[in-house]
């Protein structure tokens, strides 16, 4: 199609569409029409452009057989926007799954379970013959042929930037990871809380000091941590969340165990995993406030996964969003209580410093 016909197609399009929502007398029927209209637009430039630019070039150069065209008619190539769809989404759900295993990993799962492992072998641990002692015994024999701790930090690093360890040279890793994360998972929050209290709060004269957070906001950060963990998560990242995936149900499993439980009197696989961690690791590893963090984080990273943020129509992210509030909310007071959520400053200021917006303070 040339430049000028298809000018022509969208200037006689959008009169005809101007007219038939002029005729449309409902908000909702309108806003539906005009998305199918919208839709059709784009499928009609589509199919009337052939795509090629093989020629499009030597026409435009004047090499053709007919000499050097008017710009009206010489074609122009249809452009693609398909940067959303280039991310590998296996690999970001495979994050998601890693997520949560890291918070495992600081809750001392993995220490604890070396720690029955040495007990049990060096026969400190009244058990011997129950269902704790078979799962002990398969953990020991299972684990020369497991990735070892180093690979989790490795993998961690490269992720989260998370750990002390110094990843491989040459390695892409994603190191805005932690603000980018907690600045999407605010961003969430405070659209949240917008929708439920905005009737409260419109017309209040401070409503311009609040950087709501907008569905620009949530997509702008989403789409970013798409593509750094896509590009952050090739090589060995999905085996080893599988495999270390299988490890850690395992692990929990057999702490779940009546013999083992009875061995430290405790009522449940938590029990064990504080009194162990008490006794032979220095202290606990803030286990009710991780276990919220890694189940509302594995959420929200999966959202993250399986959304490519293209949606403009407000109806129709609000009810993507809304039930991921009442979780980042739960991820945000998880995180707060954390030894390294305690210098969090809140939602607001958060949404601030991310936006580049200037505090209040600053702007008087």
């Amino acid at each position: 199609m040339s430049i000028g016909t298809a000018e022509a197609l969208q200037r006689l399009f959008s009169q005809w569409k101007r007219e038939v929502l002029a005729n449309v007398s409902s908000d909702v029927e309108r806003a539906e029409l005009q998305k199918q209209l919208a839709l059709r637009e784009g499928e009609l430039l589509a199919s009337a452009s052939d795509g090629s630019t093989a020629s499009l070039f030597s026409d435009l150069m004047g090499l053709g057989k007919e000499g050097a065209p008017s710009f009206d008619s010489i074609s122009r190539p249809m452009l693609v926007q398909d940067f959303d769809e280039s991310v590998i989404e296996t690999q970001l759900h495979a994050t998601a799954e890693l997520y949560y295993i890291y918070q495992h990993d600081r809750m001392k799962v993995f220490q604890v379970a070396g720690a029955l492992l040495r007990l049990f072998h060096d026969g400190r641990m009244r058990i011997q013959r129950g269902p704790g002692a078979r799962a002990l015994y398969l953990l020991e024999k299972h684990q020369p042929l497991r990735y070892k701790p180093r690979d989790r930090q490795l993998a961690y690093r490269r992720a989260f930037n998370y750990g002390a360890l110094a990843p491989p040279p040459g390695a892409v890793m994603f190191r805005n990871f932690h603000r980018e994360f907690v600045a999407f998972v605010s961003a969430i929050a405070q659209y949240f809380r917008d929708l439920l209290i905005g009737e409260v709060i419109r017309g209040s004269q401070h409503l311009n000091e609040r950087p709501f957070a907008s569905q620009a906001t949530i997509q702008r950060l989403g789409t970013d941590i798409r593509w750094q963990i896509d590009r952050a998560t090739y090589g060995n990242i999905l085996a080893l969340t599988v495999e270390v995936g299988e490890y850690l149900k395992t692990i929990l499993d057999a702490l779940e165990t009546p013999d083992i439980k009875k061995a430290f009197d405790a009522n449940t696989k938590w029990d064990v995993i504080e009194v162990v961690s008490q006794r032979y690791l220095g202290g606990t590893g803030d286990i009710s406030q991780r276990s919220k963090m890694a189940d509302a984080g594995r959420l929200l990273l999966n959202f993250v996964a399986d959304n490519p943020f293209k949606t403009r129509d407000f109806k129709d992210f609000q009810t993507e969003v809304m039930p991921l509030g009442p979780v980042a909310e739960e991820w945000i007071a998880a995180y707060r209580m954390t030894p390294e959520g305690r210098t969090f400053s809140g939602v607001t200021p958060t949404l601030r410093r991310t936006l580049g917006i200037p505090s209040v303070a600053s702007m008087r």
